[in-house]
């Protein structure tokens, strides 16, 4: 299905310019609102997929596509500050993310949701669920979590990482994002992963605003979902891999699982923190036996 159009306020010469399949809203929320760019692909239940840190709405492409062949209707969306939507420059707080994401399904009018959220995703997941767009989400999917349960060392948190290193990574990349990504593109992908995917994903990564990262990094290290994990009443499924070095499975996606009351854990064995290109097949399948089941 072919969905051209734009929601809210937008001009003929941008409705003119927009891919087949693809929209934009206005972000709802207390900051300045930009507009989101939304792919919407296929027909049947929704499953909505957001984006990791420092991604777009594209790192789903091949987990889409065929979940879009196989009677699901697939809608993905670019964070603020991220791919093609707009960059306020404010607003990267979790409350704020959650009330865009609130925004997309219910300009989209989306029910009986399954959400599915990569990395970062994991946070806004989890704050959704106190909106009050929160009734339209039926199921929850997360694929290497890396914002919870609660990343900051404290004195209840001793396993956590220390402040400071985050400190020091967010300076490294407001000196210098791409040498960034090339000091820690290696271990996000597999080794045999083409050349051309590597590009494809770094191509992502240099597209996002500077200052949209290192916010949405703040956000990500120092929020405590703890509580709000345990409280989650609808089911979850967490999915992980084994090779994550960027949020590796017994910091982030095995204690997610635990706290979340009744959660399925699957794991990947040798699987890096970017496995929606790595294992994309794999995990289509999971996303597509998880929302039928």
């Amino acid at each position: 299905m072919d969905r051209r159009g734009f929601f809210g306020l937008t001009g003929l010469a941008a409705l003119a310019a927009a891919p087949a399949g693809a929209a934009s809203v206005r972000a709802k929320s207390l900051h300045s609102a930009p507009r989101l760019f939304v792919r919407d692909w296929g027909e049947g239940r929704p499953v909505l997929f957001v984006h990791g840190w420092a991604l777009a709405s594209e790192m789903w492409s091949y987990v889409m596509q065929p979940l879009s062949d196989q009677g699901f209707r697939c809608i993905a969306y670019d964070r603020r500050g991220h791919g093609r939507s707009g960059d306020a420059g404010n607003g990267y707080d979790y409350d704020t993310l959650a009330g865009d994401l609130a925004g997309v399904m219910a300009e989209r009018d989306l029910r009986d949701v399954v959400l599915v959220g990569h990395s970062m995703a994991a946070g806004e997941l989890v704050r959704i669920l106190r909106h009050r767009e929160a009734r339209r989400i039926a199921k929850l999917v997360f694929v290497a979590p890396a914002a919870t349960p609660f990343l900051l060392k404290t004195a209840d948190n001793p396993r956590g990482v220390d402040a400071a290193f985050f400190a020091q990574a967010r300076a490294q990349m407001a000196a210098d994002f791409p040498a960034w990504i090339d000091a820690n593109e290696a271990p996000f992908v597999l080794p045999e992963t083409s050349p051309g995917m590597r590009r494809w994903i770094k191509a992502m990564m240099e597209a996002a605003s500077l200052k949209a990262l290192i916010e949405c990094n703040k956000a990500m290290t120092t929020t405590d979902f703890r509580a709000e994990l345990r409280a989650i009443d609808r089911p979850a499924l967490v999915i992980h891999g084994t090779r994550d070095a960027s949020a590796p499975l017994e910091m982030t996606g095995r204690p997610t699982a635990a706290l979340i009351p009744g959660a399925e854990l699957k794991v990947y064995e040798g699987a890096p923190h970017g496995l929606f290109a790595t294992h994309a097949p794999q995990l289509a399948a999971d996303i597509a036996a998880f929302a039928r089941g």
